[in-house]
């Protein structure tokens, strides 16, 4: 297999482990957690976070193998119980800031803007621009920026069943904020993806995960190779846009530290050099978010074995 190029899609193409995996979040639940978090608080609410983390830590072993695994390659040590646990409720926490951050609760988090003069820059154009970020701490404090930098406007892009699952767990919480969404697959996305960037919109798209069949490329990340989705960066070449890394890390307490980092500019790209820019475009976002990992290990909640080959068995 040769590492530089994509590679080819099959036909039948099985669903990728983390798409078998069934959705723990249940809207009657998540309404009954809102309401809990709303009315009593954040703080007396997240005590029953520690239960939660330790529920799924004891009862989850594939997703406690899978958390062990990765956090030895990016603590560079054997993890204790004591990780595993800081993992899960890192997990837990995020999801359960998002209650307050998707009711316009703003106030009572801190939040440090890292690279503000990198998004300052791109907002400017009035081109919009791809934020390329992971299943990372919070991607919901980005609205909390839009207080001091109204021209912030982001939407997301993803796949079409991931898109309506969201949608449903957003409306759960607060039916007034749900994201704008535009779902991969239908026939007026690309028009819509267009529209969006020609407006100065910002589009966010998690690139970490992939389904199998689409093209990837494997490259290193935390000591062995792994495979990166190539469509995210392939979309944006061909709109010819900036893309930046955008993370929301979770520093614990109620302090989160939002990252924009210049990936790639595909402004000026001639189509001769499309497929090298975009190479050049993954590595650079593996790179980056292995950096992440190893600053801020217990915020990546890749719960499943990332490194396997995609057409393992």
């Amino acid at each position: 297999m040769n590492a530089s190029e994509p590679q080819p899609a099959h036909s039948p193409t099985p669903q990728a482990e983390w798409a078998q995996r069934p959705e723990r979040s249940n809207q009657i639940m998540l309404q009954v957690i809102s309401w809990i978090s709303l009315h009593l608080g954040r703080a007396p609410a997240r005590i029953m976070l520690a239960g939660i983390s330790l529920y799924f830590l004891l009862f989850s072993p594939a997703d406690r193998a899978n958390s062990r695994a990765y956090l030895r390659r990016a603590l560079g040590r054997e993890p204790r119980l004591a990780d595993l646990f800081r993992h899960f409720h890192s997990f837990a926490s995020t999801i359960h800031d998002r209650i307050f951050l998707l009711n316009g609760r703003f106030d009572l988090f801190e939040i440090e803007v890292h690279g503000k003069a990198v998004i300052d820059e791109v907002l400017a154009a009035g081109r919009g621009a791809f934020l390329m970020g992971a299943h990372m701490g919070s991607f919901e404090v980005t609205r909390a920026i839009g207080r001091n930098q109204p021209d912030l406007k982001v939407a997301m892009v993803m796949y079409e069943d991931n898109a309506r699952k969201l949608n449903a767990a957003l409306a759960a919480i607060n039916p007034a904020a749900v994201l704008e969404i535009i779902p991969l697959g239908q026939i007026d996305s690309m028009l819509r993806v267009q529209s969006s960037l020609d407006d100065g919109v910002a589009l966010g798209i998690l690139s970490d995960r992939t389904l199998s069949g689409d093209p990837t490329l494997r490259l290193p990340f935390l000591g062995a190779d792994a495979e990166f989705p190539v469509g995210p960066m392939r979309l944006a070449a061909m709109l010819k846009r900036p893309v930046l890394f955008m993370s929301g890390l979770y520093l614990g307490g109620n302090r989160y530290a939002v990252h924009f980092e210049q990936l790639a500019d595909f402004s000026d790209l001639e189509r001769a050099g499309r497929d090298a820019a975009i190479h050049t475009a993954v590595a650079a976002y593996a790179t980056c978010l292995e950096r992440h990992c190893r600053t801020a290990p217990y915020n990546w909640f890749n719960f499943f074995d990332f490194w396997r080959p995609k057409d393992a068995a």
